[in-house]
């Protein structure tokens, strides 16, 4: 395993919005479906490099729920390629040590990739390094509000006192229940803004939004997003040098 160039002063859990694909594609004058594939290249290598900084969860926006209103030929090819990656690089990514987790959805996707899923996390199940999340037929609010309706039908059966509800037992209903809350959250690209992910969970996040495309995001990159992020100040809402 190659050594990581940095310091202690860690996130336990980066979350990343891949975005980019598109516009990585469209400079080079390439049909959107080769930026899908230069940024499965950049999942691989990001992937590589969470696991030799010793990063304790990794998760990747993979494909939102609002995606599925894409052209089908692009929902095609982005399917195409995820089948593509858990084929080529659950191997390598399980003998690295890495737990695969899926949060989102999975009635939707075809037979298939259901099972690759489901063969992932059972292969990857005893693993104790990186947590390797990703998001897929993921979206935000609607986890928050499946959350909410578990915790409505404990209450209206009696199981559960509504006055005794606290953030902690919302986010145990969360898909990420288990893991630490992101403490780093990058998007590429240029743009600003969450898209529908991770929202509960990022309230304390330290954002970052940088310019790289995401085909051209890899393990240089990444490791200059944890070395930036080592430098910040986390207060979560107490005054300078006073963390509770």
């Amino acid at each position: 395993m190659a050594a990581s160039p940095l310091d202690e002063n860690l996130p336990r859990h980066v979350a990343i919005i891949m975005d980019g694909n598109g516009r990585w594609a469209k400079k080079r004058h390439l049909p959107r479906q080769a930026g899908h594939v230069a940024g499965v290249n950049a999942v691989r290598e990001v992937v590589r490099a969470a696991c030799d900084a010793g990063i304790e969860a990794l998760t990747l926006y993979a494909f939102s729920s609002e995606n599925w209103k894409r052209p089908a030929i692009e929902v095609g090819a982005l399917m195409g390629l995820f089948r593509l990656y858990f084929r080529n690089d659950m191997n390598e990514v399980i003998e690295r040590g890495a737990k695969v987790r899926i949060i989102g959805h999975r009635n939707r996707v075809d037979p298939d990739i259901r099972a690759m899923i489901e063969e992932a996390e059972v292969r990857s199940a005893s693993n104790t390094g990186l947590n390797l999340i990703f998001a897929f037929d993921y979206g935000g609010q609607e986890e928050i509000a499946a959350a909410a309706r578990e915790l409505a039908r404990a209450a209206k059966e009696g199981r559960l006192d509504p006055e005794t509800i606290t953030p902690e037992i919302l986010s145990s209903r969360l898909f990420t229940a288990g893991l630490p809350e992101p403490d780093l959250l990058i998007r590429t690209s240029g743009e600003r803004r969450l898209s529908n992910f991770l929202l509960w969970q990022s309230a304390y996040a330290e954002l970052m939004f940088v310019d790289t495309l995401w085909p051209d995001f890899g393990r240089e990159e990444f490791f200059d997003a944890l070395k930036q992020f080592g430098k910040r100040e986390r207060r979560f809402g107490a005054l300078p040098g006073v963390v509770a």
